[in-house]
């Protein structure tokens, strides 16, 4: 199990999240959390556990309800598993994310007929991996970016992102969190434009926005 001691709070930083692949990291309560989308049009799955307790993760469902809304404008907490507040959205340009679909997996591109395509669910795997990391499991993203409508009858279509260059979302941290982004490899559907590009990631001590 991860274990963090109170006092060593992560350095800020600033990366790029490289089209396709993925990045573990971490993001110390109090500080902000900003995804950049580069390019334009480029999905961020995005993943967070409890550093201290990698059984408790943010939860979309939850956060749905805690929300009342498919799409949490800002000022809503991302919650937990246990319903604990993990995040609060501070900073939003586009207003369009998904909480409904889970990661593409190899099983989905299997079902497409490329069975070794690159993945989300691989990504974060392979990015905690990579700094030695294991948690109890991948639970479902928060899809930054991604532009599913839900139609009159129910149904879901997967369109592409609204987001343009430099859109940004930007979370506060309420407790220590162990994050993972993946900048999703889906190319076969209209998820990322056609396109995969990169995602920018910065933690920071102060709104520097404003």
């Amino acid at each position: 199990m991860l274990t963090l001691r109170a006092y060593d709070q992560p350095a800020p930083a600033d990366f790029v999240v490289a089209g396709g692949h993925g990045k573990a990291f971490m993001v110390g309560r109090g500080q902000f959390l900003t995804i950049t989308d580069v390019r334009g049009q480029q999905v961020g799955d995005f993943f967070a556990w409890n550093r201290h307790d990698p059984s408790e993760y943010m939860s979309p469902h939850n956060t749905r309800l805690a929300a009342n809304a498919l799409v949490p404008p800002v000022g809503s907490r991302f919650v937990t598993n246990r319903r604990r507040p993990m995040f609060v959205l501070v900073r939003d340009t586009v207003g369009r994310h998904d909480l409904l679909m889970a990661a593409c997996d190899p099983a989905r591109y299997a079902s497409f007929g490329v069975p070794d395509h690159r993945s989300c669910a691989g990504n974060v795997e392979e990015a905690l991996r990579e700094r030695g990391i294991r948690v109890p499991r991948v639970y479902d993203p928060v899809n930054l970016f991604m532009n599913v409508p839900v139609a009159n009858d129910g149904s879901l279509s997967i369109e592409p992102p609204l987001s343009r260059a430099g859109d940004v979302v930007t979370f506060r941290a309420t407790v220590d969190a162990l994050c993972a982004l993946s900048a999703c490899p889906m190319d076969l559907n209209a998820c990322n434009g056609g396109t995969i590009t990169d995602l920018r990631v910065r933690v920071h001590d102060e709104a520097d926005w404003l």
